[in-house]
């Protein structure tokens, strides 16, 4: 399944896979999000990267197509997805976006995959909530 509707108490969003995704679209619901805190919105190259070498983007929006959710994974479809990118417009969060842009993106990848994603701190209490488990053991080498 590409395309779906989840109904919201802000109106019906569409979540289809849309891998054309223009920059500026991006950088606009990252920062809406607060997720351009942690992103490097003002580097357009590493921008352009992002969504061109992602193997799935998802996007919700809204009938007037709004872009109010992006979900942006790397993925082998086989054994690992990692979700890199989960944003949502501040004004629609609480909504179920998040959960189901997750989902969908899981099962655009393969549910036989495990999904990955390094969370802000704050959060931690979120992916819990929506019935991920946390894991205790994450190496990274930042990005120079």
């Amino acid at each position: 399944m590409n395309t779906e509707t989840l109904k919201t108490s802000l109106g019906d969003i569409q979540l289809q896979l849309e891998q054309s995704l223009q920059p500026s679209e991006f950088v606009d619901i990252l920062k809406r999000s607060t997720l351009a805190e942690r992103r490097p919105v003002e580097d357009e190259a590493t921008i352009r990267g992002m969504l061109a070498n992602a193997d799935i983007v998802a996007t919700a929006r809204t009938h007037e197509k709004k872009l109010v959710g992006v979900a942006r994974a790397i993925t082998d479809y086989h054994y690992c997805t990692y979700l890199s990118d989960l944003a949502v417009d501040a004004s629609y969060q609480q909504q179920g976006v998040g959960k189901r842009l997750t989902q969908f993106t899981h099962e655009q990848a393969g549910l036989n995959t495990t999904l990955v994603l390094l969370a802000a701190p704050a959060a931690a209490d979120y992916y819990r909530h929506i019935g991920m488990t946390q894991h205790d053991s994450c190496w990274i080498v930042r990005r120079q």
